[in-house]
């Protein structure tokens, strides 16, 4: 029996041994594009095209210039649309937090044929490709003026819904309604109950939807390409996108360096709130 469990041990190492080289392979895998990106900001345009892996020489070495050239080239200014990213992420975000908690409470505790069909639509949002409504989306959004930077986070909360809702109703399920009905006897409206016991109690939920949330709008280019009128307003994505010379010479020392930038935010972000995404999808999705 002891030998058994001498190669049962063994044979469980082996496999996580294993286990820790494939999934090492595939972290690489996923961080060698960071890398290059880190790598490249800091090398002149030349070296980029022709030794894209190497790291920085005496030569190709450019310093700070990528990160200078790309904040002021062109004739748009980078700050502007830094200040318009983080205006639609902050807006977009908090906008899919509010209502989209609200009506996922609505759902879970009014069983009506009514919130089935909508909660089910909802969940077949999810899995509708944006490309199958994007050229309609670009002209409802002209019809309806939501095609700037203080409107598009009305878009937004409509595509986002989808993710969000699915999470928050399947956490609200586990809340227990006992709490919800001592509230409502201590003379809680449900406005009350809503914002001062559900809310509390969803906070790991509406943190991990937010991450996601926040990471998704943030590096978003294509949505906001359709819908704004990207000679008044751009964002981050779009403008790395015109870093264009004469005859469509692009130079990618500087897009490295502003891709660089772009992407800083939300990597120190979602290492700070990692932990939440995990705690949050397990009990949105989990739970109930």
């Amino acid at each position: 029996m002891a030998q058994k469990a001498k190669g049962g041990l063994e044979a469980e190492s082996r496999g996580l041994i294993i286990l820790s080289v494939i999934l090492a392979i595939i972290c690489i895998i996923w961080v060698l594009p960071v890398v290059a990106v880190v790598v490249n900001s800091f090398k002149l345009n030349t070296f980029v095209k022709t030794e894209t892996f190497a790291l920085p020489t005496a030569e190709s070495f450019a310093g700070w210039q990528n990160f200078i050239t790309g904040v002021t080239f062109g004739n748009y200014n980078f700050w502007l649309a830094a200040w318009y990213s983080i205006f639609i992420t902050v807006v977009s975000s908090a906008l899919i937090l509010l209502f989209t908690s609200m009506a996922a409470w609505y759902i879970a505790r009014v069983d009506s044929i009514f919130c089935k069909i909508v909660y089910f639509l909802c969940i077949f949002s999810m899995v509708v490709p944006f490309q199958m409504v994007m050229f309609t989306l670009s002209k409802t959004a002209d019809t309806l003026k939501l095609n700037t930077p203080w409107t598009i986070p009305i878009v937004y909360l409509g595509f986002g819904a989808g993710l969000a809702i699915f999470m928050f109703v399947g956490f609200v399920k586990s809340i227990p309604l006992e709490i919800e009905e001592a509230a409502a006897i201590d003379g809680c409206n449900p406005v009350r109950t809503f914002f001062n016991v559900d809310v509390p109690m969803l906070r790991p939920t509406m943190i991990s939807v937010g991450i996601l949330e926040i990471m998704w709008v943030w590096n978003d280019y294509l949505l906001p390409y359709l819908v704004l009128d990207i000679n008044v307003y751009r964002t981050i994505p779009i403008h790395i996108q015109y870093l264009k010379g004469s005859y469509g010479t692009v130079d990618l020392g500087a897009t490295m360096a502003l891709i660089l930038m772009a992407i800083i935010p939300v990597i120190i972000f979602y290492l700070c709130a990692q932990k939440y995404i995990i705690e949050g999808v397990a009990a949105g999705a989990v739970k109930g």
